[in-house]
């Protein structure tokens, strides 16, 4: 007597198969393991039912191969920690979820080696194109060796070194950092401060070295002195910028306010600012860049450019997706603008100064 045994047991199980177990057609199955809106609840329910009753196992990889598109967007940022970058990647989720794409999220805590890591694992994935803010450090030369010529990169934030090669045609959303810096140092200015320090960031750093050049564009314009040491260089975190502090105060004369490179750095120079007795907003101004959401809430709550991280990702999405619609057209360069918004940290010098 035969004995029954699993259906298809011993070969792959088909699209042909899951349609006439639940009696549709193959293109309808199809349009199921898509995700398409075509199909209406109670026929998806019934496909969807007999796919786990037969163990379908869906090979999104082979079928992004055979219709030469992909499903999702890879987004590689420099440093996740910083809010700015968790707001930023929302936007961009936001963005490419609605256009029907999964984002691959990798971070490279500012380090170029781990950057080329997280780049050629995330490629793996095959990704329909990149929407890169690159580590400090990182070079044209080396992103393009992984990347390769076919994907689309967007680049965030910063320049890659030598990226605006004709040999990397890549396109960039920036900041328009300094028009930016300069609008808070002309602030500080206004309000009487005169010994004005440059705080954060590293030379290296094509956002840092744009930013310092609104703060001396500034300062120049009105005739004031820039002193070497006020100057001070830090990693772009709250942690380091507090631990500088007491770099501002080492040589006389010493500043009474700070351009911060961002607002991570700007609310850590005010804790460091506590810790030796001097009172943010009253014995020394300090702006920030970026307006995360913790900046209107600190203590004071902080004078800076706002730049809508959220609204910047949903863009740096929407300006990708407009690559894939359109390989050929020409790389463009966007800036988005930046808005001063004077809060309590900025402040004229005290009396004594």
């Amino acid at each position: 007597m035969a004995t029954e045994s699993t259906p298809h047991a011993n070969r792959k199980i088909t699209l042909a198969d899951i349609a006439a177990g639940c009696d549709v057609s193959r293109a309808t199955v199809s349009l199921v393991l898509r995700g398409s809106p075509l199909v209406n609840k109670l026929t998806r329910a019934r496909v969807e039912e007999e796919l786990r009753r037969q163990g379908y196992v869906y090979n999104r990889a082979a079928a992004n191969l055979r219709r030469r598109t992909s499903s999702s967007i890879a987004l590689v940022l420099n440093d996740l920690a910083n809010p700015f970058f968790a707001e930023f990647a929302t936007g961009v989720d936001e963005a490419l979820g609605g256009a029907g794409y999964v984002t691959l999220l990798g971070s490279t805590g500012e380090s170029s080696a781990r950057e080329q890591a997280v780049l050629a694992s995330l490629l793996e994935h095959d990704p329909a194109g990149i929407i890169l803010s690159p580590a400090e450090g990182s070079a044209a030369a080396r992103v393009l060796a992984t990347v390769g010529m076919h994907t689309p990169l967007l680049l965030f934030n910063r320049e890659l070194d030598g990226a605006a090669s004709p040999d990397a045609p890549w396109d960039r959303l920036m900041l328009d950092n300094q028009r930016g810096a300069r609008l808070a140092t002309e602030h500080l200015i206004a309000l009487g401060q005169k010994r004005i320090a440059f705080f954060g960031g590293h030379q290296g750093s094509s956002s840092c070295q744009q930013r310092h050049a609104g703060y001396v564009e500034a300062m120049q314009a009105a005739g004031l002195p820039i002193e070497p040491h006020w100057r001070i260089e830090c990693a772009p975190n709250r942690v380091d910028a507090a631990a500088q502090c007491g770099a501002l105060f080492f040589d006389a004369p010493a500043p009474t306010a700070a351009v911060c490179y961002n607002d991570a750095v700007a609310l850590g120079l005010m804790l460091g600012l506590y810790q030796r007795g001097v009172q943010p907003g009253r014995d020394f101004a300090v702006t920030g860049f970026d307006d995360i959401a913790e900046a209107a809430l600190s203590a004071p709550p902080l004078t800076t450019l706002a730049s809508k991280p959220r609204a910047r990702g949903r863009q740096a999405a929407e300006l990708l997706l407009q690559r894939l619609r359109d390989p050929q057209a020409t790389p463009e360069r966007t800036v988005a603008p930046v808005q001063l918004v004077i809060r309590a940290s900025s402040c004229p010098p005290p009396a004594a100064a």
